[in-house]
């Protein structure tokens, strides 16, 4: 990957959280270069003021991805500053592997290297970046605050003494292109409203785990997630075009008409020394601004020196509709303000032509969502996390190889599970979202995981080996496969069906989630499921019979009739019982996994449910959530061709998100993310539903 580059770092800061470094080098000309780069964490690529790119496609830990990045469109004639910024937070997150600091990078013009680290670049620390600050959420790293009236300060770097292993990316490189508003929505004034907000500060786990890392509160000088949240807002003027010039105690809020995902910019001149606070949301209801309901610090803060002008960028990819910009201090004129795009580039796609105009509307919003969740990995939304699920990626996966006929994003999403090597969990099992850093609970010192996306691993991997890139050989992933269906095979009980299976047991997010202790007949039809899978990638027919068995077990035990009954408990004497709770996830799980023949007359009641969403049923059915229910609906009534009822239901449940932010949501409703990697699958079904019924 690299002929003469050695991975470098700042001397003794190898292991600080979130430690920014900047690596220069001038060379007289760029044309016909290329920059080979690996690094920790995240980096960014400039040449003079130009910004080039941001990377790496991340990957498990002990190894990275290397970008190969053309650089003669960038070429001075009057000589070339190459800057590589690197910001190593080295604390866990469940978006990328702890990793130490380090660079890798050589500059090539043909077969000759004209730089290389390890022997050129000068190193030196971003003091304009705040390295005590706070975390921005739990699953991803710190906020950005930068005070640009800090200076930079040379040190000395040295080769790092363990190299990571190198990998190919295969993702395409992402889209970066300049959107903006020409306008301010909103312009006023702001005060300090001397009371606490009521909505709390808080992180998804409330308090912060010390495992995961961060700095005491006293270290921390600027909080602007706080500051924000403690204003009163007073709108003086509405529709104000652009430019506008804000002072101290001013404020201007914009509106990008729908979600935008990438690095949030302005264009802008300071009249004296300014202190500007930030904030992003990715919709809010009302006139004053307002964080969307999400566990995360969504303000950035950076001191601009006087005489500024141009343009402001932050490190790190971010999703907004709604974006405010307050004054501290000093007065700065802003010309522009938006993102530059970090996203799949989608631009190849033959355009698809709905009937209605919500339908072309949903679509275009899955694309989107699609594109913001499908750069590097598969990830569950660009906000909160950018972490990458399993599960979740199984319908991502689909929309991934509908629209381009091959899953370059899929192929490094599966090879960085394969190559997951964690002491911290069960043998055999593989982690429930990756690469990212193992949940350890604090109370018990156990480990964290769903052994339902292990399974939902098994059904991708599958599809993925035999349909999708049948050019990767199943023998790569056998390992992995067999070492998990060991593990899970410990929990089979006599009548061969798995019961209390440890950690957090996932069904969905509905009241059947709650209904998983004991024997949970969801999770043994996607266990049969699973069987299935693996034997046909392996041949082995004790896959198969044991997949029968459990399905035929699973089938006879829960079916009463009508509807397939969730769980069975096991009373006093020990002896299993159903409980009777039935939920119409379960309903899905049953017909998807359990080869239920809906032509057979003892199941006509439960076809006609199938087919309703339960609403005909004679006792209590616990209604299904988004995730994953409405998404096992919708390839229900693919497999079983009921395409116009599909599209009637894709409208009515992603019509409103469409609508309001132009992509499709986590949940029914604003409390969540509002852009999430799996909701593309609605693009995918949506145009198969289509193709049949022309």
């Amino acid at each position: 990957m690299f002929i003469n580059a050695k991975p470098v770092w700042l001397k003794d800061m190898e292991n600080e959280m979130n430690v920014a470094a900047s690596f220069t080098e001038r060379l007289d000309s760029l044309e016909g270069a290329e920059i080979h780069i690996a690094a920790c964490s995240f980096y960014r690529i400039y040449v003079g003021n130009t910004f080039v790119a941001f990377g790496p496609a991340r990957t498990a830990g002990g190894y990275a991805r290397v970008d190969i990045i053309p650089l003669s469109k960038y070429n001075l004639k009057t000589g070339n500053t190459v800057r590589i910024e690197v910001v190593a937070y080295n604390c866990r997150s469940l978006s990328t592997c702890v990793s130490k600091g380090f660079l890798t990078a050589e500059i090539r013009r043909g077969g000759e290297v004209i730089a290389y680290t390890g022997r050129d670049f000068t190193a030196a620390i971003m003091r304009e970046k705040e390295q005590y600050v706070e975390r921005f959420s739990i699953q991803r790293h710190f906020t950005e605050v930068w005070d640009y009236t800090n200076k930079e300060e040379p040190i000395e770097w040295v080769i790092t003494e363990s190299a990571p292993k190198y990998l190919e990316r295969r993702a395409p490189y992402p889209l970066y292109n300049d959107v903006s508003t020409d306008e301010a929505l909103t312009f006023g004034e702001f005060s300090d409203s001397g009371k606490e907000p009521e909505r709390p500060i808080r992180h998804s786990w409330n308090p912060m785990p010390k495992y995961w890392g961060e700095f005491k509160q006293d270290e921390i000088k600027r909080k602007p997630f706080r500051f924000v949240m403690h204003q009163n807002f007073m709108a003086k003027q509405k529709n104000v075009s652009l430019p506008i010039t804000l002072k101290a105690g001013e404020y201007a809020i914009f509106d990008m008409k729908q979600i935008e995902c990438g690095f949030l910019r302005f264009l802008g001149k300071t009249v004296a020394e300014s202190d500007v606070v930030i904030g992003f949301s990715e919709y809010f209801e009302g006139e004053d601004f307002d964080y969307a309901k999400i566990s995360c610090h969504t303000a950035m803060e950076c001191v601009l020196p006087e005489g500024f002008n141009g343009e402001w960028l932050s490190f790190e990819p971010h999703t907004l509709r709604f974006g405010i910009v307050l004054v501290k201090s000093g007065e700065i004129n802003l010309s522009s303000f938006g993102v530059k795009t970090y996203e799949r580039d989608m631009s190849s796609l033959e355009p698809k032509i709905f009937p209605t105009a919500a339908h072309q509307k949903i679509y275009n919003a899955a694309v989107r969502t699609f594109a913001h969740n499908a750069v590097d990995i598969y990830t569950d939304c660009p906000s909160r996390e950018r972490a990458g699920w399993l599960c979740d990626s199984y319908f991502t996966a689909y929309a991934e190889n509908y629209f381009f006929g091959e899953v370059p994003v899929e192929d490094d999403f599966l090879e960085n599970f394969r190559l997951c090597n964690s002491s911290q969990l069960p043998r055999g099992l593989v982690p429930m979202s990756f690469p990212a850093d193992i949940h350890v609970r604090d109370v018990d010192g156990g480990t964290e995981h769903i052994p339902q996306w292990c399974m939902w691993y098994v059904l991708e991997l599958s599809e993925y080996l035999t349909e999708r890139n049948t050019d990767v050989p199943r023998e790569l992933y056998r390992q992995s496969v067999e070492a998990l269906l060991d593990y899970l095979e410990t929990f089979e009980n006599s009548d061969g069906l798995l019961e209390d299976l440890p950690s957090w047991n996932f069904v969905e997010w509905s009241k059947a989630n709650s209904w998983t202790r004991n024997v949970n007949y969801p999770t043994n039809f996607l266990y049969a499921a699973t069987l299935d899978a693996a034997a046909e990638l392996y041949g082995r027919q004790s896959y198969k019979k044991k997949a029968n068995r459990v399905r035929e077990t699973a089938a006879e035990l829960s079916f009463d009739g009508e509807l397939f009954t969730d769980n069975a408990v096991r009373d006093g004497e020990g002896v299993l019982k159903n409980t009777g709770n039935v939920s119409e996830i379960c309903q899905y799980y049953a017909y998807l996994f359990g080869d239920i023949d809906l032509d057979d007359e003892k199941y006509a009641k439960y076809r006609e449910h199938l087919f309703s969403g339960c609403k005909g049923a004679e006792r209590t059915v616990e209604p299904i959530n988004a995730f994953i229910g409405l998404y096992l609906r919708i390839k229900t009534l693919l497999q079983t061709k009921q395409y116009g009822l599909l599209l009637d239901e894709v409208e009515g449940f992603f019509g409103q998100m469409a609508d309001l932010t132009g992509t499709l949501w986590e949940n029914r409703t604003t409390g969540g993310s509002l852009d999430h990697g799996f909701a593309s699958y609605a693009a995918y079904a949506m145009c198969v539903a289509l193709e049949n019924l022309k």
